[in-house]
């Protein structure tokens, strides 16, 4: 039984063994075929691949080819329009010369002609000058003859009588000319001056500026000083400004050099008392809200003032300028009022002698503009004016009636020489200015003493209200090249040391005198 069963078995694991290798072979041979057909197909696919690479590449090729002969025939037909249009434009500049070489030609011929008839006249006249030469020598001849004088002596007799009668005409016409031009020049000026005082409406009203605040009462000093002080510093510092409160009973008094500060000061502390809230940090506020409110007025006070003198298309800068000049004082006289007056006075003296009004009045509006910026600024205020008016665009007519107004430079122009006399008449005028008494006397006084700090001086006066002075020197120190260095040292010392509003005329005098007597 077991015999069978193990021959069975073997039986059993041939069987197996045989159908494995059956399968194994088949599936080799299975497996073998499917690779080479795989194999074959991507041989196919490759070849075709290749030739379609090929005719793609060779139609590449081809194309390019095309669009190559394509711009190169493009570019050989540029080339031949060009030439074609320089060959054009040659033919054209040919055909111009051979134009103009022949109207050349012409020119030439009728030149040689011209020059023909011109030498054949030139001929003609040279010998009717002779001729003419020799009958004059004749008649000179005949005439030396008759009057017994040689030409050179006639002639100089004749000069010499024609000139003296010339001289002498000419003298009397001259004097008749100038006393009658004198004559009618003083009066026409004393009625064009006299017209433009009458028609003036200003009043007569000096300002001055004492600036003080009112307070409502002494406690409101106490809130402004504030603690150890902190508040008086901090509106001096914000503003630039001094405080004073001392014992004068319900007031602020403020001092400061600049004007526009000072009525920012003003405004600022004005607000602050009506707020009653006084601390540093309200203090800027009111400061800053001050700073902002003064620079409108200072634009409103300029655009009424151009628009009031009819002065349009001011540059802004000068608007601004102009409305600086209403916090502006120069001996008690508001300078900005000082403006519109001289612009009215001109307009109406150029009206009269029939010059540009508008450039007048324009010329008097500007013509202390200069005094907003002279303590910034180094030089007299007429320059300063003068070379700011060009810098904002103003004509050169109206920056030389600025500048001249105080003769600091000569006047171009009517308009601009009436400048001057304008500003005068409304410095001039019963109350437009005043000056303490004491103050001016010290400065008269100051002047005088000033002029005898000199060796030589034997005299000095001060005149015309302090704006001359003249000075006696000793003829034994002093020689005339002297008198001319002494008045220029003493101009450099006023300027050094007085204070004085336009410029003061120094005049220095020498006379030495024999006296004999013949008893």
């Amino acid at each position: 039984m077991q015999q069978e069963e193990f021959a069975y078995f073997l039986l059993s694991g041939f069987i197996g063994v045989a159908f494995g290798v059956a399968i194994l072979w088949t599936y080799y041979r299975f497996k073998v075929g499917g690779l080479k057909s795989i194999a074959k197909e991507i041989l196919r696919r490759a070849e075709y691949e290749a030739d379609n690479l090929k005719r793609t590449s060779e139609l590449t090729a081809k194309q390019q080819l095309l669009e190559l002969q394509r711009d190169q025939e493009n570019t050989w037909q540029n080339e031949r329009r060009k030439i074609q249009r320089e060959e054009e434009r040659l033919k054209q500049r040919e055909d111009k010369l051979e134009g103009r070489l022949a109207l050349v030609e012409k020119k030439l011929s009728d030149i040689e002609k011209r020059e023909a008839l011109i030498a054949a006249r030139t001929i003609r006249l040279d010998e009717e000058e002779a001729k003419v030469a020799a009958t004059q020598i004749q008649l000179q001849e005949q005439l030396e003859r008759t009057s017994g004088l040689s030409s050179s002596e006639a002639r100089a007799l004749l000069i010499e009588k024609v000139t003296n009668d010339a001289k002498t005409d000419a003298a009397n016409l001259v004097r008749k000319i100038q006393k009658e031009a004198e004559e009618e020049a003083e009066q026409t000026a004393s009625r064009i001056i006299a017209t433009a005082i009458n028609r003036l409406a200003t009043p007569c009203v000096s300002e001055a500026t004492v600036t003080t605040v009112a307070i409502p009462n002494d406690e409101m000093k106490g809130r402004i000083i504030g603690r150890e002080g902190r508040n008086i510093r901090a509106l001096e510092r914000a503003t630039g400004v001094n405080f004073i409160i001392d014992d004068t009973p319900g007031a602020v008094v403020m001092s400061g050099f600049d004007p526009v500060r000072l009525n920012v000061a003003k405004l600022a502390l004005s607000e602050l008392i009506q707020d009653g809230r006084i601390h540093p940090t309200r203090i800027e506020e009111a400061v800053e809200k001050a700073v902002v409110n003064t620079q409108k007025q200072i634009k409103q006070f300029g655009e009424d003032a151009a628009l009031r003198a009819g002065a349009m298309n001011l540059h802004p800068e000068l608007v601004h300028l102009l409305g600086k000049l209403k916090f502006r004082y120069s001996y008690g006289q508001n300078v900005l009022d000082h403006s519109l007056e001289v612009s009215y006075l001109m307009g109406i003296m150029a009206s009269e002698l029939g010059l540009d009004v508008k450039l007048a009045k324009r010329i008097g509006l500007l013509h202390d503009i200069g005094k907003a910026v002279s303590h910034e600024v180094e030089g007299a205020h007429a320059i300063i004016g003068h070379d700011l008016s060009l810098k904002y665009g103003e004509a050169k007519e109206v920056a030389n009636g600025i500048g001249c107004h105080h003769e600091e430079m000569e006047a171009k122009t009517i308009e601009g020489s009436l400048c001057s006399a304008a500003d005068k008449i409304s410095a001039s005028r019963q109350g437009a200015r005043i000056e303490a008494v004491e103050e001016y006397v010290k400065r008269l006084k100051h002047l005088e003493d000033l002029a005898f700090e000199f060796p030589g001086v034997e005299k000095a006066y001060a005149m015309q209200a302090g704006r001359e002075i003249r000075i006696v020197v000793l003829p034994d120190m002093i020689d005339d090249n002297g008198i001319l260095n002494l008045a220029r040292d003493v101009t450099k010392r006023i300027e050094k040391e007085l204070n004085y509003p336009g410029k003061i005329k120094v005049t220095v005098i020498r006379e030495k005198r024999a006296v004999e007597y013949a008893v």
